[in-house]
């Protein structure tokens, strides 16, 4: 076949030059796997140069005018032979628009792509005859006029295309490839790989105008993958609501199987950013169909232990925090009522409640739920936070603590105290694991300052009376304690377990002492003595209120302890806390008794029973001119002694009171050999304990008040506020009421002032 190659036409003439190139662009979009001959391709190209370079005949003499003409040829000459362009593609994209009417679904999308591959190939032949119109008028188009509405001639190409076809047929395209996609959801065969040409061809046309070489993906989002998204919602909200109303909610593998289905799918034929999106809707759909019942069947698994249910369901919404909120709520909520519901059944033995009874109680629920944490939530730390919160709550407030916020720790200082009295000789191993279930309470222990006073009363007693299982048992306690609150907390314990080792030097020089100084008789009468040497900045001890003569069988004994210790520490004073001595005293009177009773009794106690061997009645005004002590101390001791049966009133019935007189009771009967009449009175303690712990809080938010405003010179009441509970929380949880007492205190003393704006300033 003959060639016949047309003759250029003179560069002036627009129309037989655009006639030239357009019978070109013919023969391109006709057979565009062709390539054009290259004398063809040069003709075009010279047509396309010789418009753009043109100038037309300007009809005036004036040189302005004419230079201005020269200037803006490039423009006219290039704009036109752009907008014919532009006109040429948009009527030859409309017949592929009419012709695309024909077809429908799967058949509408191998059209649809059939006549985008021949397009595009034709696009990169046009593109290159039209070199000079992108080398030259665009860029001085773009650069010049900085315009953003003109593309590279490839790209014009691909803007057509979208405004004439995609804009008119995506939506039918669409419905085929979403037909497709049901079809491969349901388990049939489908041709993915027209699905993945259609989204390269829309990922193709997303175009920045002002850079048309990166793509944007917003044109890819709004035609493909929101109707996508759409339609995968639609699909998995039926699918969840056929579970519901068959009764697989518990199937949660379902889910899992789902969301890898669409992970697959978008590797398959999606575009890569789509993955989130997808998985996100997927399981949204799941979760729209559910979110009524979620709650309701979490929590139905809590009441029935389902564990491995709930770890299925926990494996499904682990990375959702939408979804893990409101369940650790639930949790939280669940943990409370189950700890209230066991502090209630042991609630009943009121001021009987032993200590052990209670932190079992306490301490089941915390085990159960923990091991449910880290089997079920996989150790997830918001369900951690959750049982955290809960234990700290019905730790603190629950029926036993109703009355009284410092009953849980004035239980926990007990329970320590039996333990590290090892009365019941548990093994080191059995001690150190109940240590470690002390400090695990002692972590949700609010009133942490107040189990430390407690603590601290009790240590003193346990090392004063010798009465503790081991020093290692008290160094491990007081290390834990150390590094649960910080070294300040526990300071004032190890020096009461150094003062305690000083003692046993003290006490092994008083023996040698004696051994040397006493005579033969002296030594018949002495009897065994501990003394301990308290520094009094560190133990919890006060003086006693009352006048008191030591009986005389001991007097020889403590004075001379006295003696050789002010002679070795000279500058020291020694003051007698006789309240809180003991000793033991052996009742030889009691006729009934195969083998003599031991009373343990205090030093006072001690005093009005020797009274017994010079006299056998005793009147309460003997007793107190012997002794000198006051009613306070007095009163307590015999009535215990009347109380246990040791001494018998009278009249019968006498209270401890001038006018009544005792007698001891001969016939004094006891289960134990040793009975101890040393009884404190626990209300008491109670009261001193809770005094001195609501002083020592008034003073710590005091000068935590102080040094805060000291380095901040000003700040807000509130500011102060929260500052203020933010750094003591850790010891108790303070009261808003009791910081606003303190900071008016303070304001009274002059260490701060009020200022204007709710403002509060340092004055000291």
């Amino acid at each position: 076949m003959t060639t016949v190659i047309l003759p250029i036409p003179p560069r002036h003439d627009l129309v037989a030059t655009w006639a030239f190139i357009e019978a070109g662009l013919d023969g391109v979009m006709r057979n565009p796997g062709e390539s054009l001959s290259t004398v063809t391709r040069m003709g075009i190209y010279s047509a396309v140069h010789n418009i753009c370079t043109a100038h037309r005949e300007i009809p005036t003499t004036d040189l302005d005018a004419i230079a201005a003409m020269a200037r803006d040829a490039l423009s006219i000459f290039g704009a036109e032979v752009y907008n014919k362009l532009k006109d040429y593609l948009t009527k030859h994209l409309v017949e592929i628009y009419e012709n695309s009417k024909n077809y429908v679904d799967e058949a509408l999308l191998s059209y649809y792509l059939q006549e985008w591959d021949r397009y595009t190939m034709a696009a990169k032949q046009i593109n290159a005859l039209f070199g000079y119109l992108n080398r030259v008028w665009l860029r001085h188009e773009i650069n010049h006029w900085f315009r953003k509405d003109v593309f590279d001639v490839y790209n014009l190409h691909l803007a057509q295309w979208g405004e004439v076809i995609l804009k008119e047929r995506n939506i039918n395209v669409m419905e085929g490839v979403l037909k497709m996609v049901e079809n491969q959801r349901n388990s049939k065969t489908i041709d993915k790989l027209q699905i993945k040409s259609l989204v390269d061809s829309f990922v193709t046309l997303d175009l920045k105008a002002a850079d048309s070489t990166t793509p944007t993906l917003e044109l890819y989002r709004s035609h493909f993958e929101r109707p996508f998204l759409e339609a995968t919602t639609r699909y998995y909200e039926s699918k969840s609501l056929q579970l519901v109303s068959e009764d697989h909610f518990f199937e949660y593998e379902k889910v899992d199987a789902w969301m890898d289905e669409e992970k697959w799918r978008v590797e398959q034929y999606l575009h890569p950013e789509s993955i989130t999106p997808v998985m996100e809707t997927c399981f949204r759909a799941y979760l729209t169909a559910h979110s009524g019942s979620l709650k309701s069947k979490f929590q139905l698994l809590l009441d029935r232990d389902q564990q491995d249910d709930l770890a299925r369901m926990f494996r499904v919404f682990a990375k959702r925090i939408e979804v893990l909120e409101p369940l650790k709520e639930s949790f939280e909520t669940h943990i409370k009522k189950s700890g209230l519901a066991v502090v209630e059944e042991v609630a009943v033995k009121g001021d009987n409640l032993e200590p052990k009874m209670y932190f079992d109680a306490l301490l089941e629920v915390h085990i159960r739920y923990r091991k449910l944490v880290d089997d079920a939530f996989a150790g997830d730390s918001g369900f951690v936070r959750s049982l955290d919160s809960a234990c700290k709550e019905f730790f603190n407030d629950n029926k036993v603590c109703k009355r009284d916020s410092t009953r849980s720790p004035e239980l926990l200082a007990k329970y320590t105290d039996t333990l590290l009295k090892n009365e019941e000789g548990a093994e080191k191993a059995d001690l150190e694991a109940s240590l470690d279930r002390v400090m695990m309470v002692f972590k949700y222990i609010e009133d942490k300052d107040a189990f430390q006073e407690l603590y601290l009363q009790t240590l003193t007693k346990r090392l004063s009376h010798s009465n503790r299982a081991s020093e290692d048992a008290e160094v491990s306690m007081i290390r834990n304690l150390k590094e649960a609150g910080g070294s300040e907390d526990t300071h004032e314990f190890w020096q009461v377990l150094e003062d305690i080792k000083n003692s046993k030097d003290v006490n092994g020089r008083f023996k040698e002492w004696q051994g040397k100084a006493s005579d033969e008789d002296d030594t018949k009468k002495e009897f065994d003595s501990t003394y301990h040497v308290l520094d009094a900045r560190a133990w919890p001890l006060t003086p006693p209120a009352t006048p008191f003569i030591p009986p005389a069988e001991i007097v020889n004994n403590y004075t001379g302890f006295q003696k050789l210790y002010s002679d070795k520490h000279r500058r020291r004073d020694l003051t007698w806390l006789w309240n809180l001595c003991n000793g033991e005293i052996q009742a030889n009177y009691v006729q009934t008794a195969k083998v003599p009773y031991t009373f343990l009794v205090s030093a006072y106690q001690m005093a009005i029973l020797l009274l017994f061997n010079d006299a056998n009645i005793v009147t309460y005004e003997e007793a107190q001119k012997a002794t000198m002590l006051s009613a306070d101390w007095l009163d307590p001791s015999l009535d215990v002694f009347v109380e246990a049966k040791v001494l018998n009133p009278s009249p019968e019935n006498g209270k401890p009171q001038p006018g009544t007189s005792y007698t001891l009771n001969h016939k004094f009967e006891s289960d134990q050999v040793k009975v101890n009449l040393n009884v404190a009175d626990i209300s008491e303690q109670r009261k001193e304990m809770v005094q001195t712990v609501e002083l020592e809080r008034t003073l710590l938010l005091q000068s935590t008040l102080v040094r805060i405003m000291k380095s901040s010179k000003k700040m807000k009441h509130f500011e102060l506020m929260q500052e203020t509970i933010s750094r003591i929380e850790s010891r108790f949880a303070p009261k808003v009421s009791d910081i606003k007492e303190s900071i008016d205190r303070l304001v009274e003393k002059g260490y701060l002032e009020r200022l204007d704006g709710e403002q509060l300033g340092y004055l000291c």
